[in-house]
């Protein structure tokens, strides 16, 4: 596991993910990177006919004319894979196959098949774009296979309707930093850390150093701009005041509540979803 790569893209960079598990995926690396304390602040294939995957993987599967895209895991953005891999789905392959379904003359809609807790912000907000513009093209459904939270519901939201199961849950509307301050861990090890830098503001927020105040409103600023690019998403894919979104301050729901906020469309079991977006296709 390349831990410098995987720490860059954990800390001090906004992500769009549920809180739940941005805390798990710290405290499992927490030892092996040297972490004792950790704060946050939030802002807010088989013989079947009607099934086919071609020879050369397109990213999604078809069933009588539905393209069946998956969006599982934690998502990242770039993964270099067309479909989920290793626990992750990258934004790039969403990308490549849902174009891919939306020009094939052989799909008549296309189904997301969402699961995920969310992840990073970098790519996400085009990619939503990209889905929603292409609204009216094809019948677009999210059917969650669970919930849907922070990036993955943003990219729900881009879809012409939204179907959760009893169970699951959507939310989460909120993007958060984790800052790591390693530099007690630092001098308790006898290290000292020197920094020379050219210009006040380089490297103002790392590990190394406790967090100024500057910093820390630098990083607030971030924050906020991207909640209220969130926010603004959300309420323009489904319809919803902005005031009505912000207001939701980054909780989750259940899928009543979800629904009865208008965050959903319908609680159904994904393959009773499923069945109704074929027979929408075929009439």
């Amino acid at each position: 596991m390349n831990l410098p790569l995987l720490a860059q893209r954990l800390f001090n960079t906004p992500l769009a993910i549920h809180p739940r598990k941005a805390e798990i995926v710290v405290a499992a690396l927490a030892e092996r990177l040297g972490i004792s304390h950790i704060s946050t602040e939030y802002a807010w294939s088989g013989d079947d006919e009607s099934f086919s995957r071609p020879a050369r993987d397109t990213g999604y599967d078809v069933i009588n004319g539905v393209a069946v895209i998956p969006v599982e895991g934690t998502l990242v953005h770039k993964l270099g894979s067309l479909r989920p891999w290793s626990g992750m789905t990258g934004y790039d392959g969403i990308r490549q196959t849902f174009l891919g379904a939306i020009n094939d003359p052989q799909v008549s809609a296309v189904c997301l098949d969402i699961d995920s807790p969310g992840g990073e912000v970098a790519g996400c907000f085009d990619l939503v774009d990209l889905i929603y513009q292409a609204r009216g093209e094809k019948p677009i459904h999210a059917i969650l296979t669970e919930g849907a939270y922070s990036a993955a519901y943003a990219i729900a939201s881009a879809a012409d309707r939204i179907i959760v199961p009893r169970t699951g849950g959507v939310g989460s509307i909120g993007v958060i930093v984790i800052h790591c301050d390693w530099s007690q861990h630092i001098k308790n090890d006898g290290i000292k850390v020197t920094i020379v830098k050219f210009g006040d503001r380089k490297m103002e927020v790392n590990t190394l150093t406790p967090l100024s105040e500057e910093a820390r409103a630098a990083l607030q600023h971030d924050v906020d701009e991207t909640g209220e690019l969130f926010v603004s998403t959300v309420a323009r894919n489904r319809g919803i005041e902005a005031s009505v979104i912000r207001d939701t301050q980054g909780a989750t729901f259940s899928a009543s509540e979800g629904v009865a906020l208008g965050l959903a469309d319908e609680i159904n079991a994904p393959d009773a979803a499923f069945l109704n977006l074929l027979t929408l296709t075929e009439n």
